[in-house]
This record gives C-alpha cells, structure tokens and sequence, in this order.
C-alpha cells in the first residue's frame, strides 16, 4: 500500500483538495468499497478561480455547443508534437496515455452527458470519479466543476483508467467536512448493467479466459438486442448508451432521468425482471421458465431462437463432446428419450451438435416418448434459453453507489478504447477491429488535412471519430428531452448553480 500521494491540484481547480491517505486504496479496480485511517492532509497553495466562460477552451468546441471562452494559451492547446510509436510501446506508457487524454478523449462530451446541460450543474459537479493509477493505486471520490478540470487531473495522474459513480447530495471532496455523515448520500446515477464473456464460460467453445473471438462476441450481441428491447419496450426507456468494455464485455448506461432517479429497491427489481438463468451445480439445469411463459421471455425466445441455430448449433458445437451430450440429455425429462438418445450418439461418436439437435424430435416422432409433447417442447425451450439468454452480472445494477468504467478510456490489457456500440447495427460491431490508443496517435500523426480546410481536433482525424459523433449524437437527443425539465427547476428555484 503506498505511503502517500500527493499530486498537486490542477491549476485553477478551487474545489480540488490535496488527495488524502484515506481516498487512495491499493486494490484492484473493481473494489468499490474502502475503510483506511486518514493521513494528514498536505497544505495546498491558493489557487486561482474557475470563470464559468473558461469551462472549455476553443480547441474543443463543437456546433451543437459552441465554446464562448477566450483565446486560450498556446501551452493549453491540444495540439502536441508527433509522439513516436515503436514496436516496444505499450498501451500504459506514460506518454502513450498523456498524448490520449490531451488529444483524443472527449471531455467535453463527456461533460455534457453526465451534466445534461450547457450549462454547469451538480450533476457533474457532485459526480465521483474513481481513479486507477499507474501504480495501481485507487483513488476515490474525485470530483470536478468542469470538464477542463477533469482533463488536467488526467493528463497529470495518468489514470490507467477512470470509473464513474453517481450524483452525492454534496461535492464528493466535502464529504469529511460534514457534521452528519447521513448528509453526504448518493441521489442519482445512471441504471447501468454489465455483460462479461467470462459468464458464458461454461459454454463457449471457441475460446477461454481473456480470449475472444467474433463466434463468441455472438453472446455479447444476443445479450444487447434482449436486454435492449426489453428496457425500451417493457420500462419505456429511450437513452440507452452500450459500450465496449474494450476486451470481452459490453456495459449499458440508461441515461433516462427517471432510471437515473431510481433508488436501490427499483434497480433491484428491474435486475430480478431481467435475470433467468439460476446458478445451479456444474451439471444443472439453469433455466427452468414458468409457463405460461411471461411475453419478456417469450419475446427473447423469439429474438434467440435464430442465434441458437447458427451462433450456437453451427459455431460452438456445444455438444460435440461425450461430456458435454451427456449435459444434454440431463436437460430433457423424458428418460425413454434420453436412452435412445443416448444408444444412438454411442454409435456416432463424431456426430455434429446440429445433428443431436435434430435427433431429439426425429426419435421423439418415432415413438421414443414416454411422456407429452408439451414436456418435451417445454424443456427444448429451456435449452435454448440456456444457451443464449443474457448473463448479467446482476450486483452492478442493483446499487445506486456502484462505479462502473468511463466509456471512452483504455483498456490497459487490450489498448483499445471503450467506444459506444451504435444497436440499430450491433450485427456489425466488430470487438476486434476497434482501434487501439497507439493506432490512433499514428493516425494523427499520419494524418494530412487538405489545404484550407477548417481546424479539426485531434480525435476528427482519426478512427475514433465515428464513435465520437455517435456519443454526440446520442448526447443530443438525451438533452432536448432535458430541456423542458431543467427549465422547470431553475423557475422553482432550484440551485443548478451551487457547486
């Protein structure tokens, strides 16, 4: 555990502290709840204060929202010299990740979907971020009134990554000067959920551990066109943003105001309303749907049912082996069936996962049956949704506190960078061919813009700019909806300035 660190604020940051003991954890990343005895707190020099027209600099300004801010220091611009790319780089280099969060990450837009407005709020003020340093240490309950802050503390702490939490009733960073701790509570936050390959384990058969492939990407795709289908139709949400979680997951942010008001209770429920698939031993059976069944499942089973035949009986051959037939037939309850089944896949060793499939009703429609039809259906649509229905981790979305990965970072295994997941093309979305921070920095450099053209920030010249127009896309629309509401609470007088 490291002794101390004391970075200096950013400049001009007069809600920063000097970083106590008591925020900096050494774990790792996806701890979320810490105890330590707090250090004694450096002195901090004074430091200038923030104007409200210097929340941005031009260099990062758009159309939907343009930047009123002075001119800006030549230091201040994004624009840097050419950073060399070898074969020896690595994705954490310490100038490696500088040149991303000052040339390529998208604070602004970043800003403006966390605060649903131009203009500065508690929703981004109050936000915690949570770091993870180069040293692996965790630095919690960061919080920043601006976007431009936020830049600075990356580039100076490097972060290897940054997660977000919710909305507090305070500034994170005043948390320890309240008299009642009761006073400092989370009020809002994104209804989020987390899909990882490491839950279809069990099942996949073209790769293990880290590895990924695009046949078993496949579950990643069924898993967002359910889940997605499900939170639009059945709960009315609009602003659904899916991420890349740049190896072998995706995440969704359910941006609605009324999902990001929900307490713990709500998310709960709506974790419990999607989750199927129950534990269960090695060997068991994992899907035992009630009938008849409720329209969210039988939607999904219509939606999987094509993904089983080619994703799952063409691709994975789930059943090829002895051990793994042999989990088959104790998905089926009729033991008659399962005998001749059985006789049957003796005598074909080699036999295709497709052709066992099609044997079940081929014997079945030959006599082997001793009980109904009806069981024998029901039981083949549990296996289908054994096989394709989404498995979430359900504990991420159950608590308003949670922190989860900020979309646009690194993935410090992989390079790549977590970019949004366009669903009305989630067919498309290729895990493998998202770009890494050192393609994209070779991008820039190798980029050359035809004489006369307007000046583009760094990001507009690479391959991240599609994901980016996206994000600013899907900004867009979750904004004009929060105008109406935003303009009621500064009419009742709501402090939307008080940071």
């Amino acid at each position: 555990m490291p002794h101390s660190v004391t970075p200096e604020s950013s400049p001009g940051d007069d809600s920063s502290r000097a970083i106590s003991q008591a925020d900096i954890i050494k774990t790792e990343p996806d701890t979320q709840d810490v105890a330590m005895e707090d250090a004694p707190t450096p002195p901090t020099a004074e430091k200038p204060k923030v104007n409200l027209e210097e929340l941005f600099d031009d260099e990062d300004s758009d159309e939907e929202f343009p930047s009123s801010a002075p001119a800006i220091k030549e230091e201040e611009l994004s624009q840097s010299a050419p950073i060399k790319i070898t074969s020896k780089s690595t994705f954490s280099d310490p100038e490696i990740m500088r040149a991303f969060y000052q040339r390529l990450f998208p604070f602004r837009q970043l800003f403006q979907w966390l605060n649903h407005s131009a203009t500065p709020s508690p929703h981004f003020a109050h936000r915690e971020f949570a770091f993870t340093l180069p040293n692996d240490a965790y630095l919690r309950y960061q919080s920043f009134p601006t976007a431009d802050l936020l830049r600075k503390q990356c580039i100076q702490m490097l972060p290897s990554r940054f997660e977000i939490g919710p909305m507090y009733s305070t500034n994170p960073r005043d948390r320890k000067t309240l008299r009642k701790a009761s006073a400092f509570r989370p009020v809002m936050k994104e209804l989020v959920f987390d899909i990882d390959m490491t839950d279809y384990d069990d099942i996949r058969t073209c790769c293990t551990g880290a590895s990924i492939c695009l046949k078993c990407w496949a579950f990643i795709t069924m898993a967002i066109k359910t889940i997605d289908v499900a939170l639009r139709e059945d709960f009315g949400f609009k602003h659904i943003l899916w991420v890349y979680s740049g190896r072998r997951g995706a995440h969704a942010w359910v941006c609605d105001k009324r999902a990001r008001e929900m307490d713990d209770q709500k998310r709960r429920s709506i974790a419990g309303y999607l989750e199927l698939l129950k534990g269960g031993d090695q060997g068991g059976k994992k899907v035992n749907a009630r009938r008849p069944l409720h329209p969210h499942i039988e939607r999904s089973l219509k939606i999987l049912k094509e993904h089983f035949q080619t994703s799952i009986l063409a691709e994975q051959d789930p059943w090829a082996s002895e051990e793994k037939a042999a989990h088959l037939l104790n998905l089926l309850p009729d033991p008659t069936l399962k005998a001749a089944l059985q006789k049957k896949w003796d005598s074909s060793p080699s036999r295709p996962s497709a052709s066992k499939w099609a044997d079940i009703d081929a014997l079945a429609k030959s006599g082997a049956l001793s009980k109904t039809s009806r069981d024998l259906l029901e039981a083949k649509q549990d296996i289908v949704l054994e096989y394709t229905y989404p498995r979430l981790d359900a504990e991420v979305s159950k608590k308003l506190n949670h922190l989860l990965k900020s979309p646009f970072v690194v993935h410090p295994g992989t390079g790549r960078v977590c970019v949004p997941i366009d669903t009305r093309r989630v067919e498309e979305f290729d895990p493998l061919s998202v770009p890494t921070v050192t393609q994209l920095l070779t991008e820039i450099d190798e980029w050359e813009g035809e004489a006369g053209t307007k000046k583009m920030q760094d990001w507009e010249k690479t391959t991240l700019k599609p994901y980016v127009d996206y994000f600013k896309r899907f900004i867009a629309g979750l904004m004009e909806e929060e105008k109406p509401v935003l303009k009621r609470e500064r009419e009742g007088g709501a402090d939307a300035m008080e940071f």
